[in-house]
């Protein structure tokens, strides 16, 4: 399995960091072995909401290729939205088994055609903007709707992690993440 997780300048960094520290542990806990993944980016170095500095491992590499992508939200999602560059390198995920987004990540998915006809989720004032890309919008903390999975705000990143941990390993795998993690829920 091979997962893209993708940053981006002015992302939460909470919105990648949670859903990364709970999927990569499959890993590093030993449930999936031939888990690989890379941080990409079609920047050099990024820089997160609040100025807190990030290197990506690929840079501008087509996500081609990967199993799984992530994308985070943030108040930088609203500049992407409009830039065609990334967009056109955001839809290279096309092939992609799952793509998934915490919270107004989903905006970045809907702008690069991902969620038509779909169901999502975002933070809940994001909302009014996702239904620019978005037929079904459902006020869940995550939404799954197959290949498409989406979670509401900053905090449900941990959550949304802790689902794919499920998703990729079971039930027990999860659990043994969670109680690793400390993560009451």
């Amino acid at each position: 399995m091979r997962i893209a997780f993708i940053i981006y300048n002015g992302m939460t960094a909470l919105d990648f960091i949670g859903v990364y520290d709970s999927v990569v542990r499959l890993k590093t806990m030993n449930f999936i072995k031939d888990l690989h993944w890379d941080v990409c980016s079609t920047f050099r170095k990024v820089t997160d909401s609040t100025g807190l500095s990030l290197g990506p491992t690929k840079v501008v590499d087509s996500l081609r290729g990967y199993d799984m992508v992530i994308v985070p939200g943030g108040p930088g999602s609203r500049n992407l939205i409009d830039d065609t560059e990334f967009l056109k390198w955001l839809k290279t995920a096309r092939g992609c088994r799952f793509k998934v987004s915490v919270c107004t990540g989903s905006l970045l998915l809907g702008a690069a055609g991902f969620l038509n006809g779909r169901k999502a989720t975002t933070h809940p004032l994001a909302q009014n903007e996702l239904k620019k890309y978005c037929d079904f919008i459902v006020n869940q903390r995550i939404v799954d709707d197959g290949d498409l999975i989406t979670a509401g705000g900053v905090t449900s990143a941990i959550d949304l992690g802790l689902y794919l941990c499920e998703k990729l390993a079971g039930k027990e795998a999860m659990e043994k993440i969670r109680q690793r993690m400390d993560y009451q829920h």
